[in-house]
């Protein structure tokens, strides 16, 4: 799979456009590997988070996002920057066998286990499976993220990329311990 062409051309503008905005502050950025398959897994604050971790790293991410992106005029937009369509009514097993596929290109996938932006008071909602399944489906690292601080104009976010680590083949604990990294991290000062 070729790199998107719309990303291609947009990335370098949400990069200026997300350091000169926002000013996000990127720690551990040395823990995306240069090469091979990773999935970025991490919570999820705002609609914005993929622009912020798209401009971070020079390597193409394919997110995984929800199908309704894909309606009207904004889904040209999102079909051409690589998002992979997911029907969060069911277990979309056909946007799973993409992003793998995608992986097994040794290519990054991005994604947000929580499934959707947390509104709620809770640091972090329960995490769906998909992020460790694809990881150990595909023996990739995954490695996980931390976005804190709010997307205040002129304001400071930061984005904290963990050290990666192999999947184990029971994925209900690794399911767990991935939502463990990401809530203790976020719970940290």
């Amino acid at each position: 799979m070729k790199k998107p062409l719309l990303y291609r051309i947009l990335r370098p503008i949400i990069k200026i456009f997300m350091s000169i905005t926002f000013r996000p502050n990127y720690i551990g950025l040395e823990n995306i590997p240069k090469e091979g398959s990773v999935v970025l897994a991490g919570n999820h604050t705002k609609i914005l988070d993929p622009l912020l971790i798209v401009s971070c790293t020079n390597r193409t991410v394919y997110f995984l996002a929800k199908e309704e992106l894909y309606k009207g005029f904004k889904g040209i937009i999102f079909r051409h920057m690589g998002i992979i369509p997911v029907n969060r009514s069911i277990h979309d097993k056909d946007a799973l066998k993409k992003a793998k596929q995608i992986l097994n290109e040794d290519k990054v996938i991005g994604i947000f286990p929580e499934g959707t932006v947390n509104k709620t008071k809770d640091t972090i909602m329960p995490f769906k499976i998909g992020a460790v399944k694809m990881a150990h489906d595909t023996s990739s690292k995954i490695v996980p993220f931390v976005i804190k601080g709010k997307y205040k104009i002129f304001g400071k976010i930061t984005i904290k990329f963990l050290k990666g680590y192999k999947i184990d083949k029971d994925l209900t604990k690794e399911n767990k311990k991935l939502m463990n990294i990401i809530k203790t991290n976020l719970e940290r000062r």
